[in-house]
């Protein structure tokens, strides 16, 4: 069995960028940029006051204030001013350009105005309240990096360096095939001995919150040639074919072998973690195939530590899975040497330090534990119990993407 690193860098490793496309800002948000993305010009473009208050010259005023000084002119967003009078203030507005010969702004808090004087009550050492040109970034330098994945603020910057699109990374296309006699529809009639399938319902949406259009194709039961032929369709079209059960050694698990009977070759079988011992990799032309364990808590982890990261991959984004925190252990944890676990866990603040609390049902099968789960506890593979007050290595949930 592989170890945990060494199976995700070979995932890794299958993974070819998809190309690119264009997208309008009002569509790109949760994208990857597909581009670097440089300012056309100084941001900003001209010396600009940050307060609302008056521009002077600092080197007029001498000796120690007050300061009386006759106010000529006025300067307001969006207008250039008139050149500075000598021995004269401006009246200026926040965001508006400094006039020639100014270099300092005195907040209007800071003054009183009698007619046609301000009395300045402060000094105003030079720059003051001033936004200088090129403060935020100058002409031709780097605004966003290729590889971002697109936050509200992201997009508020391509806009201010006068983007209206952008190039980002065509979206990975997930067919997801759910496998057993078991299975059936949420919501559905319920017949003897069936489940409700809640495996696609959850990596759907994980898929899709990693930046993939995602489906879940009809369940199929445990049979080789109907196991065979999903998986055919499957991978007609999708870059990434996702099944999920039936990938390992018992006698009605059928998908190992269907994968192989369907031309997929598999790059590796089974990793040294818990949850997710039976985890499939490989490839079929340019579509990536993952084989997902059944039970819901190894599914969902699994894909947190592999699917995602190579829907990450594809759309080349910078960071394909996050580092690990360190978080004081809040009680004992038992684990037996062997496989690398990740257990679900419950993370917090205490006194200002971070803490983690596995949770205490970390059954395969248990749905409940990975909703209330806020991260991954990780416990190497050579590690016995652990003990209280123990630093170790934790994922947050918002940065897996579960």
């Amino acid at each position: 069995m592989l170890r945990f690193e060494e199976a995700q860098a070979r995932l890794l490793g299958l993974v070819k960028p998809l190309g690119a496309e264009r997208a309008h800002l009002d569509a790109a948000l949760g994208r990857v940029l597909a581009e670097d993305v440089l300012a056309p010009a100084d941001q900003p473009a001209a010396d600009h006051s940050a307060m609302d208050g008056y521009a002077l010259r600092s080197a007029e005023l001498g000796g120690e204030p007050p300061f009386r000084l006759p106010v000529r002119g006025e300067s307001q967003a969006g207008k250039r001013p008139p050149p500075l009078a000598p021995g004269a203030a401006m009246r200026i507005f926040t965001g508006a350009e400094l006039p020639e010969g100014a270099d300092a702004v005195v907040p209007q808090e800071d003054t009183s105005r009698e007619g046609d004087e301000v009395v300045v009550r402060v000094k105003a050492p030079r720059h003051a309240f001033v936004r200088r040109r090129g403060d935020d970034l100058r002409a031709g330098g780097l605004a966003l990096a290729a590889g971002t994945r697109l936050r509200p603020s992201h997009l508020g910057l391509a806009a201010s360096a006068d983007r209206a699109w952008l190039w980002v990374a065509r979206r990975p296309r997930v067919a997801i095939v759910c496998t057993g006699d078991e299975l059936r529809a949420p919501g559905s009639p319920a017949r003897e001995a069936s489940l409700p399938e809640s495996n696609g319902v959850a990596l759907r949406a994980m898929a899709r919150r990693a930046g993939a259009e995602a489906e879940v194709l009809p369940y199929v039961g445990d049979d080789p040639g109907a196991t065979r032929r999903a998986i055919d369709e499957a991978l007609r079209g999708a870059d990434v074919v996702v099944t999920v059960g039936g990938v390992s050694v018992g006698d009605r698990d059928f998908v190992k072998p269907a994968l192989e009977a369907a031309g997929v070759a598999l790059d590796f079988w089974r990793v040294a973690i818990k949850p997710g011992k039976p985890l499939a990799v490989g490839t079929r032309r340019d579509a990536l195939v993952v084989g997902l364990p059944g039970n819901p808590g190894s599914a969902m982890v699994t894909a947190a530590l592999f699917l995602l990261p190579a829907l990450r991959a594809l759309q080349g984004e910078r960071v394909c899975f996050p580092p690990a925190l360190l978080a004081r252990l809040a009680a004992p944890f038992r684990h037996a040497p062997g496989r690398t676990e990740f257990a679900r866990a419950r993370l917090y603040d205490e006194g200002g330090e971070r803490v983690v609390e596995a949770l205490s049902n970390q059954a395969s099968g248990a749905v409940t534990s990975m909703a209330e789960a806020d991260a991954l506890l990780r416990v190497e593979a050579e590690a016995a119990s652990l003990e209280a007050g123990a630093r170790v290595p934790v994922y947050p949930a918002s940065e897996l993407g579960f």
